[in-house]
């Protein structure tokens, strides 16, 4: 039966309280996710960037009545301090936390691994990478209760796909961090996963080189033949903050219609 014939509307995350990070536009995972928990029936603070990106990424908060709206620059501690701060201030929790943040310069992902400067393949672990550890430190007093935190890798983390470059060792260290993660937080109850989607059109994939032709390659190798879509990851991740997942942690899971199995 296909998501389009079922009833979504049960509100499996109500009064639950859900921070997003990496929106940059109505394309983004990180909004596919968002608007997932909020149908389910999450509360939502949002995240933008920089001021550029807020133009993008303000109505989109609104038509999901995100209660908060915070600028958050991951490179920037006080920033990320006073998010977190402005959720206990307003919720006094959290019980999701999704991280949706990539980044590397552009020379550097285009110039191939070889070629990456010492000082990019740093920047673009910081951002990519060791963000999501800063984030968990100061969501996990939050989530006294337990929580779920998400973060999005892909297939490049673990084959090597033409043109990644270097986020593919940078994705890999990400999904490492995120079991590390799930076996340091386990005991209080929270579970950390990695989600590998398949190729997407996304701002962060249009740095890519021959982006087109994975898109491409991808619908002709998976077995349900066709791509996955920003909803599909969504409602992935929102099944795994409900409580039909407690007992699942430190995956990573792939939403590519199956491209992951194929030789």
């Amino acid at each position: 039966m296909s998501p389009e014939s079922t009833d979504r509307t049960r509100p499996v995350l109500a009064g639950m309280k859900a921070l997003i990070t990496g929106i940059a536009n109505e394309h983004s995972i990180a909004y596919g996710c968002a608007k997932a928990f909020r149908e389910l029936g999450a509360d939502l603070a949002i995240t933008y960037a920089a001021e550029k990106t807020r133009p993008y990424v303000e109505p989109l908060a609104s038509e999901l009545e995100a209660e908060l709206f915070l600028p958050l620059d991951v490179g920037d501690a006080a920033q990320m301090e006073a998010v977190f701060g402005q959720i206990r201030q307003r919720w006094g929790r959290l019980d999701i936390l999704l991280h949706s943040i990539a980044w590397a310069p552009k020379d550097d992902l285009q110039g191939g691994l070889l070629h990456c400067s010492g000082e990019g393949f740093a920047r673009a672990m910081d951002i990519s990478c060791h963000s999501l550890v800063r984030m968990a430190a100061l969501a996990a007093p939050l989530m006294d209760k337990g929580g779920t935190l998400l973060t999005m890798s892909y297939y490049g983390a673990n084959k090597v796909v033409p043109n990644y470059s270097v986020m593919g060792p940078v994705k890999a260290a990400l999904e490492a961090c995120a079991r590390y993660l799930a076996y340091e937080l386990g005991p209080k109850g929270i579970r950390v996963h990695a989600i590998s989607p398949g190729p997407l059109k996304t701002r962060a994939a249009s740095g890519l080189k021959n982006f087109d032709l994975l898109l491409n390659e991808a619908a002709e190798r998976a077995p349900l033949g066709e791509l996955v879509d920003i909803m599909d990851v969504g409602y992935t991740c929102a099944f795994l903050a409900t409580p039909y997942a407690r007992r699942v942690s430190g995956e990573t899971l792939y939403v590519d219609g199956g491209v992951n199995i194929m030789a």
